[in-house]
């Protein structure tokens, strides 16, 4: 399996395929071959997946671009999904849906309908149950 990647050698940038077998490197860079040979290299590393089962979401709501707040749809207190719309924002002329990122209580609310707000400023927090199973 090759994997496309950018390199800078003495300081110019290249795009480099880059496919390994064993203790061989093949690099072909604007169409010319060359082989590589690291002794006692191990495999290439594993790339590590986002989203992976134990990772921790925050519950932190923000917007990643500046907008308005059109509508609040939750409350202090309230339980809610992951997944549930909890607030909607027009930005750039669109109306998108803001979505709970973890299921839980609303703890605190840092926003009202109408407000202007900025990117990545924390509108609301969910604080998840306390989790029963131990890690």
């Amino acid at each position: 399996m090759s994997e496309t990647r950018k390199v800078i050698v003495d300081g110019e940038e290249f795009e480099v395929e880059l496919e390994q077998e064993g203790e061989t490197w093949t690099a072909t860079v604007a169409g010319q071959t060359f082989e590589i040979v690291v002794p006692d290299a191990g495999p290439a590393p594993k790339k590590r997946r986002s989203g992976g089962g134990k990772s921790k979401k925050s519950g932190k709501v923000s917007a990643n671009i500046p907008g308005k707040v059109v509508t609040v749809e939750v409350s202090m207190g309230d339980v809610v999904e992951e997944g549930q719309v909890v607030m909607i924002l027009e930005a750039m002329k669109m109306q998108n849906e803001i979505q709970a990122p973890v299921s839980g209580t609303i703890t605190e609310i840092h926003c009202e309908e109408g407000q202007s707000i900025e990117a990545n400023v924390p509108l609301l927090v969910i604080t998840p149950p306390e989790s029963t199973i131990d890690d």
